[in-house]
């Protein structure tokens, strides 16, 4: 009796090593990086979509459930997720991922913001007091995530932590060499003028040096207006642009008719992976989005 218990305690723990960890990400990109780092050790659900707008998600009973049964929850902060997260992680009572808990990543944490306030109020519209929090648009700034969340992953589950940081050096070493490939393909649309719909492109352009000239919201998070989308029309007639970018959640309608009143294409770029049918992961969300500007530049 002894032996069989033995045995059964043995493969019990073979079972619990072995074991899948669970990972809850607020945003396709944090699952899509985590699933390159931990490859088949992990199990990832994904709480958004491409064509969904983070700032606006309801903490439904099915991401609560779903987070109370993670290790590690993986998602943006700097207040993307303000509206819901707080809500979801006290309704899941999962005390692994809660704030300052371990099992808790805020990918913003680990990079330099842009766009910091000097003071935020309500009259500002959607302004986050931490900085813009849209750095998935950077690939610089997803690889120095991917290192943070390596070693959180490894902090997590232990017995698995060399796995993850041979998946990291093996993700970080295909990124490096596709960043040069993107900004080889990217290099004539340094300097070109964009309108973007809402603030959410800050990252891509710090990175491919693109100059932002307006927005299509007046001010963040509050939908165009007539009158401030005449305004703009009226602001490219002395500094013209190449592109109005918008992203798959936002209704077109407004970079349509910028588009149609100043003669300038309206390109919608996928702004995580699933935005398009063509950025099923992180790679082709670059090759995609560097692909939809090179062809509305032309």
């Amino acid at each position: 009796m002894k032996r069989i218990f033995l045995i059964f305690a043995l493969l019990c723990g073979s079972t619990l090593a072995h074991a899948d960890l669970n990972i809850f990400a607020c945003e396709p990109e944090w699952g899509a990086l985590a699933q390159e780092i931990g490859g088949n050790q992990v199990t990832v659900y994904n709480a958004t979509t491409g064509l969904q707008d983070p700032h606006h998600i309801e903490a439904r009973p099915s991401l609560i459930a779903k987070a109370r049964q993670a290790d590690l929850l993986v998602c943006t902060g700097a207040e993307l997720e303000i509206g819901w997260l707080p809500l979801l992680l006290s309704k899941s009572g999962n005390a692994a991922i809660q704030e300052s808990q371990p099992g808790n990543f805020m990918a913003a944490q680990y990079v330099q913001l842009l766009d910091i306030p000097e003071k935020v109020d309500r009259s500002m519209g959607d302004v986050h007091a931490d900085g813009n929090p849209h750095i998935q648009t950077d690939p610089r700034r997803i690889a120095q995530v991917g290192k943070a969340l390596a070693e959180r992953m490894a902090q997590v589950d232990s017995a698995n932590a060399a796995h993850y940081q041979q998946g990291y050096a093996s993700f970080n070493s295909r990124w490096q060499q596709a960043m040069q490939g993107w900004q080889a393909r990217a290099a004539g649309l340094r300097g070109k003028v964009v309108v973007v719909h809402h603030k959410s492109w800050v990252y891509l352009q710090d990175w491919l040096g693109l100059q932002e000239i307006a927005t299509l919201e007046p001010k963040p998070g509050v939908p165009p207006t007539t009158a401030h989308l005449t305004s703009v029309l009226q602001q490219l007639q002395t500094t013209p642009a190449s592109v109005v970018i918008y992203s798959a959640y936002q209704n077109p309608r407004s970079a349509q008719w910028l588009s149609g009143k100043a003669g300038i294409p309206a390109v919608l770029l996928p702004s995580t992976v699933g935005g398009t049918p063509e950025a099923s992961d992180l790679f082709k969300l670059f090759d995609d989005i560097i692909q939809r500007l090179n062809g509305a530049a032309k």
